[in-house]
């Protein structure tokens, strides 16, 4: 058993239920829930299931490296929780059967993408399978055809565009140096030859585009539009895994591999404080519950970065840890957020309130995942946060950390008063008959919401057992 087969079954499962045209339509749903979960137990027992992490030979001018390690583990788990997350909710939101089927078949391929993502051990095979993973996202962007949908994937587009023309004369710069396009190759060229300008301008040139990827300040312009008007299972995705993928693990990938220098950490230290500190004020202005969670997203990744770019073994730990947290809580946020579209009919704050009455289930969940996005204890948010400011302070960078205590009171502020608009006081008109979401939205909501709560109070353990091991791959 290799790797491959997180790439093998999915292209599988998406014959299977598009070859016998209806048997296939009404067992779309099951065999991609089945995909999902096969995905993260391989992922989880990788090291006892696969017999090798060899390259696999397609034919002899087709060649694809793919491994597994704690990294991608994390990913990968990561990957399975929010595809299921979304699957579910996809059955519950007004999209006919024809919407949910094709919706399906993109998630499907999108997982593709991006386990090719979190798997790839050459520049280009990665380049490759984030270009499939930005098709995806760009169709599902647009799913509805409307024109906010429309306006949103135009953006994506012609911004990941940018990004591909970025990437693509970074690799051309890098094979010119290192003869190969594997990552043990580039490496290897990278010890010799690392301090030449060509090299330094390729790996900076590279990070911009997963800069545009993950939706980092200044190149941010096309984030907010795409959540806000995508369908809500599609909000789930990019808002908790996909941007996450494509381009914060990317960039941990890269920094791992290649190594960081100073000017590199400040650059990403810089950028990082900036995504924090426009993505929380921004989010303070908005009406639209989307939008305002897709400045929330701007802001938290920025952590990330910071945890990054204060380049050390713990700053990186505390990045992977908050990704992983991130995935969670923003994910549930934007379960809720589906929910309460579907019962009220509007993303609007101002038109809600006084809704925990009628969504107890909702508006209390809705409370752990906005505790820990701002870093309240004990829940998953706090820890990584906390982490993240300790690497800083460690690494001298006493600004920095003091910036992100003050984006976390900036951050509890906002997500207070959307918790306070929204479901506190007095019922809005027209709100009489809003009822707790259907079971396809609630179970998600509640499993998001006790990975949450677990994460925080067994702290120790999940970091230990689940994080820690990714300091291996610091010492390479």
């Amino acid at each position: 058993m290799m790797p491959s087969l997180l790439i093998l079954i999915p292209l599988f499962v998406i014959m299977a239920i598009n070859l016998p045209k209806h048997t296939g339509r009404r067992l779309a749903f099951y065999l991609a829930l089945a995909l999902f979960a096969t995905q993260m137990i391989l992922a989880v027992f990788h090291q006892k299931l696969f017999l090798t992490n060899e390259a696999v030979g397609i034919d002899r001018f087709f060649r694809v490296d793919l491994s597994i390690d704690h990294l991608g583990v994390v990913a990968l788990v990561c990957m399975g929780i929010v595809s299921i997350s979304s699957l579910f909710v996809s059955r519950y939101m007004p999209l006919d059967e024809s919407e949910r089927f094709k919706f399906t078949n993109l998630l499907v391929i999108m997982s593709i993408g991006m386990c090719g993502i979190v798997m790839a051990k050459d520049i280009f095979s990665l380049y490759v399978f984030l270009e499939i993973t930005a098709i995806a996202s760009f169709i599902l962007i647009a799913f509805k055809k409307d024109i906010g949908g429309l306006e949103g994937a135009f953006k994506y587009l012609v911004l990941s565009a940018i990004a591909t023309v970025f990437m693509l004369l970074s690799i051309a710069a890098i094979l010119l140096v290192s003869k190969d396009t594997s990552f043990a190759a580039i490496t290897e060229a990278l010890k010799v030859s690392g301090s030449q300008p060509v090299v330094i301008a390729a790996i900076a040139i590279f990070l911009c585009g997963l800069f545009i990827k993950g939706g980092i300040f200044p190149f941010h312009g096309w984030l907010p539009d795409a959540y806000e008007s995508s369908p809500a299972p599609v909000s789930i995705l990019l808002a908790g895994i996909v941007t996450k993928v494509a381009g914060v693990y990317t960039i941990m990938r890269i920094t791992m591999l290649f190594g960081s220098s100073a000017s590199i950490n400040n650059v990403l230290l810089l950028l990082g404080t900036l995504s924090i500190l426009v993505g929380a004020f921004a989010a303070l202005g908005q009406d639209n519950f989307k939008r305002m969670l897709a400045y929330s997203s701007i802001s938290q990744v920025g952590y990330i970065i910071l945890g990054i770019g204060a380049g050390t073994p713990l700053g990186m730990a505390a990045a992977i840890f908050h990704f992983f947290n991130h995935a969670m809580f923003k994910s549930l946020l934007f379960v809720n957020a589906a929910a309460l579209e579907k019962e009220t009919g509007t993303v609007s704050m101002s038109k809600m309130g006084g809704l925990a009455e009628r969504m107890p289930v909702t508006g209390t969940t809705s409370v752990i995942g906005i505790l820990s996005a701002a870093g309240i204890p004990p829940l998953a948010g706090f820890w990584s946060k906390l982490l993240i400011i300790v690497a800083l302070w460690q690494a001298g960078r006493y600004s920095y950390a003091a910036i992100a205590i003050f984006a976390g009171v900036v951050t509890l502020g906002y997500l207070l008063t959307m918790q306070r608009k929204v479901f506190f006081g007095k019922l809005s008109a027209g709100l009489d008959d809003v009822k707790e979401a259907g079971f396809g939205i609630v179970l998600p909501s509640v499993i998001l919401a006790s990975i949450v709560v677990l994460t925080g109070l067994l702290f120790p353990f999940i970091f230990q057992s689940f994080i820690i091991p990714v300091k291996e791959l610091l010492q390479h």
